[in-house]
């Protein structure tokens, strides 16, 4: 009896193994859709949307290549504090966005060692600008445009959504090649602040002094209007476009105090505002478990403003 029940034995074992072989090959949505990412998506990198200060200023495109119809399009700003960091320094921060199938443009702006103060800031403003001008040949969807950028490319991301035009922040678009010179500046339809400066002008002297400000400001007289103009603090107002705020409440680099202040600023205005405080989180290089809260907040705040995505689908 146990010699005839070895081979029943041996193959109940080979098709143990084959199935587990087969589950270990097949891949989690997360493997299977980075496997798909190349056919979903088509880059044009390092497109120049404005001359200005004697070099190019460019931005690179991460386009749905799977649909034809507009898509809701990221677009993002780096962190550096206005004198450091590049577009492609950045690309871990918009890969959550491509999972989500939305398009993405990635914006590199001129530092303070180009040219201080507002220049970043004009900056931001075209290349929103540009887009727009581009929404056919980049499949944008210009009422579901969001905004989003780290540390001062989250100040930027908040200056562009909501400073007017007569704020002044468009004029080098006029003069620097700018492809979209009659696009007016569009209203985007919301906002993700990580980690942002909202109040430049409190970061020049006394407790909360930043030297990356004091660079980008420069240390002229008279610095303290031009302070003003490029702090989202001073553009809150009711029709604001909706803004997520997200910080840590022991970063030691941006103030937790500014976005506390700028939410109740838009609340008592009448805007919607929200905070997301990662408790004792500083400035970013937030744990994996605090990412995926984070995350998980962005896609509420979205959906809450009618820009809920499927993952990798288009809307």
């Amino acid at each position: 009896m146990l010699r005839r029940a070895v081979p029943g034995a041996v193959a109940t074992a080979w098709l143990t193994l084959a199935m587990a072989a087969s589950a270990h090959a097949q891949l989690s949505s997360t493997a299977e859709w980075a496997t798909k990412a190349q056919n979903q998506y088509q880059v044009q990198a390092n497109v120049t949307y404005l001359s200005a200060s004697g070099m190019d200023v460019k931005l690179d495109v991460y386009r749905r290549r799977d649909v034809n119809a507009p898509q809701p399009t990221l677009i993002f700003y780096h962190g550096g504090g206005w004198i450091a960091g590049t577009k492609e320094s950045s690309f871990m921060s918009i890969m959550p966005w491509l999972e989500m199938g939305w398009n993405v443009v990635n914006v590199e702006y001129r530092m303070a060692r180009v040219a201080q103060a507002p220049a970043a800031a004009e900056d931001a403003q075209c290349a929103l600008r540009y887009v727009v001008s581009q929404a056919k040949a980049y499949n944008v969807d210009t009422a579901r445009i969001v905004l989003s950028g780290e540390s001062a490319g989250g100040h930027l991301a908040l200056l562009a959504g909501m400073a007017p035009s007569g704020a002044g922040f468009t004029s080098p678009c006029a003069a620097g090649g700018f492809a979209g010179n009659d696009v007016a500046v569009p209203k985007v339809a919301g906002i993700i602040n990580w980690y942002g400066i909202t109040d430049v002008a409190e970061m020049l002297n006394g407790p909360n002094a930043r030297s990356y400000a004091v660079q980008w400001v420069g240390a002229i007289s008279g610095r303290e209007p031009v302070a003003r103009v490029v702090s989202p603090l001073t553009h809150v107002r009711a029709d604001a476009p909706p803004v997520l705020s997200i910080q840590g409440d022991a970063d030691p680099i941006v103030p937790y105090s500014q976005n506390v202040r700028f939410r109740d600023a838009m609340v008592k205005a009448g805007a919607k505002a929200e905070l997301f405080t990662v408790p004792g989180g500083g400035h970013g290089n937030f744990s994996p478990d605090e990412r995926v809260k984070i995350y998980t907040k962005i896609r509420d705040f979205l959906a809450a403003n009618g820009l809920a995505a499927r993952p990798g689908t288009a809307q």
